[in-house]
């Protein structure tokens, strides 16, 4: 069983600092709310949904934030990279390398809903070349694997 401990802050906070970064040099801008929705997006490591996340703003002293503005909000962080949505959960995940363009690959735990996120270019090649095989083009592969984490198999 895994043992290595983790500081979730510096983990929130590193993702918020490198969007600040990336969107500075992609000239995109990173409005308090859109800082806001990532801030918790990461804030469990856990996928959240859109309604999760409004009653998370409402909450958090914020005045009610209509949903078509998180959703936007939300958009535009898929389109940089910073978060990911689970298509089997109808839910968002912050994206630990959003430096780079790539296809999302998550192992999901069905008991506790712990998401990791696996990164492997010769399975991206694989499902790409099984698509052109069956006669598809791929334009986004990604693939949402069911199961239980290490610490729910015990």
């Amino acid at each position: 069983m895994s043992t290595h401990t983790h500081d979730h802050g510096k983990c929130i906070e590193d993702a918020l600092g490198l969007a600040r970064e990336l969107c500075e040099s992609r000239d995109t801008r990173f409005t308090p709310l859109r800082r806001k929705v990532l801030e918790l997006v990461w804030g469990g490591h856990k996928p959240v949904t859109a309604y999760e996340l409004l009653d998370l703003l409402s909450n958090d002293g914020n005045k009610r934030v209509a949903p078509p503005t998180v959703y936007r909000a939300l958009d535009f962080l898929i389109e940089e990279g910073f978060v990911h949505r689970l298509e089997s959960l109808n839910a968002f995940i912050g994206c630990p390398d959003p430096a780079h363009k790539h296809q999302g690959h998550f192992l999901i735990c069905r008991k506790c809903r712990t998401v990791t996120e696996i990164s492997d270019p010769k399975l991206t090649t694989k499902i790409a070349k099984s698509a052109n095989a069956n006669g598809y083009t791929c334009e986004n592969s990604m693939l949402e694997v069911m199961g239980l984490c290490e610490n729910c198999q015990s």
